[in-house]
């Protein structure tokens, strides 16, 4: 019997302010990156609270999920890895006095031109396609995502 495939799923917040996006910079793998805030989402825990969590934990800001931006499959050949990428976008309700996750260096306040400006920088594909789709207008209401059971 072979192997049960099994994507990472993730969880990432598009977060506009006046034109701007915020985005951090991460070191992962030895490389610093541009991300927007995002993250896996843990066992037992649903996909808004994961969103609400990794936004925190990556930029103490407390987040409210208001729409689905979209549902991206991306492959990382160099690690054989697909993820599953729910983003979303929605509001800042506040800022908290916390510590950051290790791995972020910085948070910047990037216009679209700057973000496009910093592709190479960029941890995924997704942090373009993702921009672009929600600049685009694409937002899902979040009653499309189905109920918890169990």
């Amino acid at each position: 019997m072979s192997e049960i495939w099994r994507p990472s799923v993730t969880v990432a917040a598009v977060i506009e302010r006046g034109g701007r996006f915020l985005l951090v910079e991460e070191r992962i793998d030895g490389r610093i990156v541009l991300n927007q805030p995002a993250g896996h989402l843990d066992r037992g825990e649903s996909l808004l609270a994961a969103c609400r969590r990794e936004v925190l934990e990556e930029t103490a800001h407390r987040f409210e999920p208001t729409g689905l931006v979209g549902i991206y499959r991306w492959h990382y050949a160099a690690r054989d890895v697909t993820f599953l990428r729910f983003c979303f976008s929605g509001e800042i309700k506040g800022l908290e006095d916390r510590a950051l996750d290790r791995e972020i260096v910085a948070l910047h306040w990037l216009t679209e031109a700057e973000v496009k400006s910093r592709q190479d920088e960029h941890r995924s594909p997704l942090v373009q396609k993702c921009l672009l789709d929600f600049l685009a207008g694409r937002r899902f209401p979040l009653d499309v995502l189905s109920r918890e059971y169990g």
